[in-house]
């Protein structure tokens, strides 16, 4: 009798090779630009993307280039995007380098190389997190309150 492990190798296989494709699927569909307000922004030094209402200005974003700190806010069960957040970056020092408002609910900075705390507060509710950013993959913070409230 074979055990459950050699059961679900192939189906592990399968979803590993299988599951990236489909995720990505959606974000490399073209964009009608004609719909999209999302330009490039800088504050101190720093550029960023912040805006993502509405699935082509969503993709847009996500198909950007060269950011390497990509933040999502969302809401409730149903994982709902949102886009009226305060946003602090701070680097390791505690030097507050970005500071948005009505931000999101996609949020995608530049940062050279290095720590950093992330403030996104919602209707007076903070959540925190932090983030090393190199020059790597980017990093992915997803901040979620639990209702619209």
């Amino acid at each position: 009798m074979k055990s459950l492990q050699h059961f679900l190798l192939p189906f592990v296989a399968i979803s590993i090779l299988l599951f990236p494709i489909a995720l990505n699927a959606t974000s490399l569909a073209p964009v009608d630009n004609t719909g999209v307000q999302v330009q490039p922004m800088q504050q101190n030094g720093m550029t960023y993307l912040s805006g993502g209402i509405g699935e082509d200005e969503a993709r847009a974003i996500e198909q950007a280039q060269g950011y390497n700190l990509h933040m999502t806010f969302a809401i409730g069960p149903e994982n709902k995007y949102v886009p009226d957040v305060e946003v602090t970056v701070q680097n390791a020092s505690g030097q507050t380098l970005l500071t948005l408002s009505d931000a999101g609910p996609l949020v995608y900075v530049q940062l050279p190389p290095g720590k950093y705390n992330v403030v996104a507060t919602r209707n007076g509710e903070a959540r925190r997190d932090t983030a090393e950013v190199g020059s790597g993959a980017a990093r992915k913070l997803v901040f979620h309150w639990n209702s619209d409230e």
